[in-house]
């Protein structure tokens, strides 16, 4: 009996044995670690491939330069027509006109006088006026610093004067004198201008 049933269970391991699957054939080490470097490789590579490529910017025009504007200077200062100076004249246009220097010599002729200082004081200045007499002529003479009793000769054309004195006393005030008087056609002596604290006045 066993001699029967041992060629059947034979043949029956034969067929399954035929029939199960084939045991996966095992890698070598080698094999292992260059599949995983090949895989990693791959993985980079494809990486890379995934990131989106930078677009390059387009060149960005330069402005072209722009003139600066121009400025046109101004005169600093206003253009000026050229002034006209007056002429000048040797005596004012008014012959009536009485306030200069009196022309001696064209006043006819003169008469001796005698300035004496009678006020107290010193005579800054002294201002005799000649009003416009028989020869067309008038203006004023001046005399100055005439001391404490001082006295001083001059020479007169005839005509009617005004007199006026600028007096400075010791104590420091001061003060004025004024008058007037006439040195007549006929005279000839000498005449005397007295010089008061107040008054002027001519005697012979």
């Amino acid at each position: 009996m066993l001699k029967k049933i041992l060629p059947i269970l034979l043949a029956l391991s034969v067929v399954l044995a035929a029939c199960a699957p084939e045991a996966a054939p095992t890698m070598a080490p080698a094999d292992v670690e260059g599949t995983a470097v090949s895989a990693a490789f791959t993985m980079v590579a494809m990486t890379q491939m995934a990131i989106p490529t930078a677009t390059p910017l387009p060149p960005t025009e330069m402005p072209s330069p722009t003139p600066l504007p121009t400025f046109t200077l101004q005169p600093l200062m206003p253009t000026l027509e050229p002034l006209l100076m007056p002429t000048a004249t040797s005596a004012p246009s008014d012959p009536n006109n009485c306030l200069k220097p009196l022309n001696v010599a064209e006043a006819g002729p003169t008469n001796p006088m005698r300035i004496e200082n009678t006020s107290g004081g010193v005579i800054q200045w002294l201002s005799l006026n000649l009003a416009t007499n028989a020869f067309g002529q008038c203006g004023a003479m001046s005399y100055n610093n005439i001391p404490i009793n001082g006295k001083k000769v001059i020479a007169l054309p005839k005509g009617e004067w005004w007199a006026w004195a600028g007096i400075t006393y010791k104590n420091g005030s001061s003060g004025n004198a004024s008058g007037s008087f006439t040195i007549r056609q006929g005279d000839a002596d000498m005449l005397r201008i007295l010089v008061g604290k107040e008054v002027i006045r001519a005697l012979p």
